[in-house]
């Protein structure tokens, strides 16, 4: 047996041992080797349908449509349309006289207003709905809005969406902390104001057209909605079907008013390595250049060191909506140095590692996951055969 296909087939042992267990009920993934798919598998069922899953499984992205966002607002910067230092006030106005929150639940006035780069380096003081102060105000926005996307209505906007988030106030000073947030969705709204395009209609024509991203986007169209994967989350019984609105997402058989930047697109594993493999090509797809490769190093590099603040990205800095591995030997498990990319909260994973031209692509859509014990394995049988 050959070396691809011994990994293959412990890829595929790896799937089945992880659905056995109860961790997901189907996935798959797929790695290629200098620009070429070496390896793909796949086990388990949809547990909605009861169908296997298959290569063209369309899958939630959730935050793994983070680093798309980034590559939108680094082709309008290439282009001298946008400039890292400019204030987010200048396209959306709720962002001006911003305010930080204070311990003792009053606000003062920010020292500076949030500025492009720091929503790219998650810096600028924004917030996900959680349970401290800060978070609340985020929680009660998400809430509210899909309260009335329950009811019927379309919800706010994109651009709508972001200034309500410009007028909540900060957790910190912009440019002085790290905190995972709402940064990207913000950014979709910039990319929407700065183009003249809807963020939905800049992404389909600037980036899924020219890199034959068939099945990406906002909304899955009828004729394929059998092909979207059942979500799921795991239970003390085990695996159950679950309704997914996580962040203002979820339905996906309409374009939606919210155009989540930072958790609203869905694909494939051949989509998606159609953009993975664009990066690694230095910004070209089959010869029609989409960044520029100066574009590309600079998307790929790190802003701010991780340490002490994420739990499990130990050995990673962050940039540009993505993790960058800084110091593989801090990493728990097999690391390259360079090595980037991002997953989602459903579980879905994309790492490039450019010195080994190498890219890991795995699918997954279950609750709660993030990088998981499934993931990390992989990884580790991938890097161990192929890096």
């Amino acid at each position: 047996m050959s070396r691809i296909a011994e990994l293959e087939k412990k890829v595929t042992e790896i799937l089945e041992q992880a659905i056995s267990e109860g961790e997901l009920p189907c996935g798959n993934v797929m790695v290629l080797h200098k620009d070429k798919v070496v390896c793909y598998a796949q086990a388990g069922k949809d547990p909605g349908t009861g169908k296997e899953i298959q290569r063209d499984t369309i899958f939630r992205l959730y935050s793994q449509s983070k680093p798309i966002t980034s590559a939108a607002v680094c082709l309008l910067m290439e282009r001298g349309i946008l400039e890292m230092n400019e204030p987010v006030e200048k396209y959306l106005p709720g962002f001006a006289n911003a305010r930080v929150l204070q311990a003792d639940g009053t606000t003062v006035p920010a020292n500076r207003p949030v500025k492009l780069m720091d929503l790219m380096g998650m810096c600028a003081g924004l917030c996900y709905p959680m349970e401290d102060a800060p978070g609340q105000y985020a929680a009660r926005l998400f809430d509210d809005n899909q309260k009335a996307m329950d009811e019927g209505k379309p919800g706010l906007s994109t651009v709508e969406f972001a200034n309500e988030i410009g007028r909540l106030p900060l957790a910190f000073q912009p440019g002085t902390d790290f905190r995972y947030s709402t940064c990207a969705d913000v950014l979709g709204a910039v990319v929407e104001i700065a183009s003249g395009k809807s963020f939905s209609r800049f992404l389909r024509e600037e980036i899924f057209e020219p890199l034959e991203m068939k099945d990406t986007g906002f909304s899955v169209p009828e004729e394929k909605q059998s092909r979207l994967v059942t979500c799921a989350k795991r239970t003390p019984e085990g695996i159950q079907v679950m309704e997914c609105k996580h962040l203002n997402v979820g339905n996906y058989t309409r374009e939606p008013a919210f155009a989540s930047g930072g958790a609203g697109l869905v694909s494939t594993l051949d989509d998606y390595r159609h953009f993975a493999g664009m990066l690694m090509q230095g910004g070209e797809y089959e010869g029609t250049r989409i960044l520029s490769s100066a574009t590309v190093e600079w998307m790929t590099k790190s802003q701010i060191d991780l340490k002490w603040r994420w739990g499990g990205l130990e050995g990673y800095h962050y940039g540009k909506l993505m993790r960058v591995c800084e110091a593989p030997g801090e990493v728990p498990g097999l690391a390259c140095l360079g090595e980037y990319g991002w997953d989602g909260w459903l579980g879905t994973y994309f790492a490039n590692f450019p010195h080994e031209k190498l890219t890991l692509l795995l699918n997954q859509n279950v609750a709660d996951t993030g990088t998981g014990p499934v993931t990390r394995r992989v990884r580790n049988a991938v890097l161990a055969c192929l890096a």
